[in-house]
């Protein structure tokens, strides 16, 4: 099975679970309640992706 390459990025679409909790400064757990409520979730496949444009526009409707 083919390894997934890490690619640098400024501004990615999307990000995994971890990149996610490191972007909110938060756990993982958090990180994953906070995209699931915003319905920012992607499934590929086993993969499991985040889309960060969702997170942010949820977190700014909170902040209102």
């Amino acid at each position: 099975m083919y390894k997934t390459k890490i690619r640098a990025t400024e501004q990615p679409i999307t990000v995994n679970i971890e990149r996610l909790a490191a972007m909110l400064s938060c756990g993982c757990a958090t990180a994953r309640k906070i995209g699931e409520q915003a319905g920012a979730k992607i499934v590929i496949g086993r993969r499991v992706l985040y889309s960060v444009e969702k997170v942010k526009k949820y977190l700014s409707s909170l902040e209102e």
